[in-house]
């Protein structure tokens, strides 16, 4: 009786931890937020238990993000209103694994490395594509910065 009340505590602070703490997204997850309106889009990531982070409306766009609990992943969509081939979400990460598992699954999914650069603020990306789909990988300049994928409709 005893091992088994252990049994179920254990279960239980497993189970809470994976509610509460905010998950990373499969690629097809992420890709299929590209399609979302943004309001569709601020449900879905809520009921992911991420929480508004912030919004930035400029000439032509705007932007939402998200962070997830323990801020250990950030999601942001980009909506443009007059040049829609730009729309895409941006997933913000910071472990070597999470970077390792997605580089995985891109290149899984069939995507093809196309080109390599830096952005503007020095790191260096990789961009791959499949048909007209582009993804782009973006390696932080120090260890302890995150690593970001950029998910183009």
């Amino acid at each position: 009786m005893k091992n088994l009340k252990i049994i179920f505590i254990h279960l239980f602070f497993i189970l809470m931890h994976s509610m509460v703490s905010g998950q990373a997204f499969k690629l097809e997850e992420l890709a299929s937020f590209n399609s979302l309106d943004m309001d569709t889009f601020k449900k879905e990531i809520k009921k992911q238990n991420y929480t508004f982070y912030d919004k930035t409306e400029g000439l032509g766009f705007v932007v939402n993000e998200y962070d997830s609990p323990g801020y250990l992943y950030k999601i942001t969509k980009f909506e443009y209103q007059e040049d829609k081939s730009q729309d895409h979400i941006e997933f913000t990460f910071k472990d070597k694994k999470d970077y390792d598992a997605y580089l995985k699954a891109v290149l899984g999914a069939g995507y093809q490395p196309a080109e390599k650069g830096k952005i503007m603020t020095g790191e260096s990306y990789t961009d791959y594509y499949k048909n007209k789909k582009q993804i782009r990988i973006v390696q932080p300049k120090k260890a302890k910065e995150p690593y970001t994928l950029l998910i183009f409709k």
